[in-house]
């Protein structure tokens, strides 16, 4: 590997940070890149410190150092997306656009065109070669996508949309190690970002959670939470800053004696209104459903049509349920489970075969 040319996405962070350190102790022909992207003008700007944090890491490092604009593929495919998809009453996931169309899109795209080898990110994620297993959905793969070792980091879930033609071209240096050891690395390097928190909230905008971000752009107004007979029994700000399945973001005037809590079970966007209910004495709730019909979607490894023995999950390091899928045609599936689950219209549906990201899909 010693010479090969990789372009390393820094955010200003730790993890991107640590993995430009990695690759240039290994070898690497290393060249730091700072993305920037589109920020509203309400909004505190964070960018310039970020790409300041990140330059001293490149200087540390005694690596060049690049500044790409994506501003434009941001503000359309990541923030009118979202914004788009809230107002039609569905459930999106930014983050999985963010890496389809600006990271490992625009970013990934950019950097072949200027030679490079490989791009390399700070996620916690593997790319592994291939198993042989005999599956038939592997036929064509010759790297899959794996788990972070560390799995209260992993971040696969997020990286649903990449395809063979980028897998074999990135590099995910800290994917392989724990959190922890990341941190020891970046003292061990004494990188000038070596205490810096990591970012919360939407990605790349950071410190501001979706719903505050929203109300910018869908307006903020308070209508009835009702229960499954159509009694009033509270009030919320707006049903499209709402999930199905969410248990906070509205109030109930009179709480149960047993203090089981409410959860969303619909919503009607034209009337502001919401329907919650309890969980049934199973755990269940009346809206969840054993399978779901699946658009938009892609795989990793192939077809995992009829495989058996899968594992699904609807949210970031949500639960792993077992489940089959059944390709209906280009693009489209149902998952199908052994028992109810609550999916939103619009979230990423993601499967895995063990510790393997096979694919996904948006719930229809």
């Amino acid at each position: 590997m010693n010479g090969k040319k990789v372009y390393v996405g820094m955010s200003g962070g730790v993890d991107s940070s640590v993995s430009a350190a990695l690759l240039k102790e290994q070898g690497f022909d290393v060249t730091g890149v700072f993305i920037r992207v589109w920020q509203p003008d309400w909004m505190e700007c964070t960018w310039r410190e970020d790409r300041l944090d990140a330059m001293r890491v490149c200087v540390h490092l005694g690596i060049p150092f690049l500044t790409l604009d994506l501003e434009k593929e941001y503000k359309k495919e990541v923030v009118d997306y979202m914004v788009s998809e809230y107002k039609a009453g569905r459930t999106p996931n930014p983050d999985v656009m963010c890496n389809r169309y600006v990271k490992f899109g625009g970013f990934f795209d950019w950097a072949m065109a200027r030679g490079a080898d490989y791009i390399a990110t700070g996620h916690y994620a593997q790319v592994l070669p291939r198993r042989n297993l005999g599956n038939d959905y592997r036929g064509f793969a010759s790297v899959e996508l794996g788990m972070g070792a560390d799995r209260s980091k992993d971040q696969s879930y997020f990286l649903w949309t990449l395809s063979q033609r980028e897998l074999v071209r990135i590099l995910f240096p800290v994917g392989g190690m724990a959190k922890s050891e990341t941190r020891g690395l970046a003292a061990r390097f004494r990188l000038p970002v070596a205490e810096k928190r990591d970012s919360q909230g939407l990605c790349f905008i950071g410190k501001v959670d979706i719903k505050e971000f929203l109300s910018h752009y869908i307006e903020l107004k308070k209508g009835k939470v009702l229960d499954e007979e159509g009694t009033v029994i509270g009030e919320h700000d707006g049903a499209a800053f709402l999930t199905v399945g969410e248990r906070h973001g509205f109030t109930v005037a009179n709480k149960t004696a047993d203090g089981r809590p409410y959860y969303v079970v619909s919503r009607n966007l034209s009337r502001n209104e919401v329907v919650v209910s309890h969980r049934s004495s199973d755990g269940a709730l009346s809206t969840e459903k054993t399978a779901y019909r699946v658009s938009s979607c892609n795989w990793i490894s192939g077809d995992p049509n009829g495989s058996t023995a899968l594992l699904a999950r609807i949210r970031h390091l949500g639960e792993l349920v077992p489940c089959r899928v059944q390709v209906t045609g280009e693009g489209e599936a149902v998952f199908k489970f052994d028992r109810p689950i609550m999916a939103a219209s619009g979230q990423s549906l993601v499967v895995y075969d063990g510790e393997t990201c096979l694919g996904g899909g948006i719930v229809v």
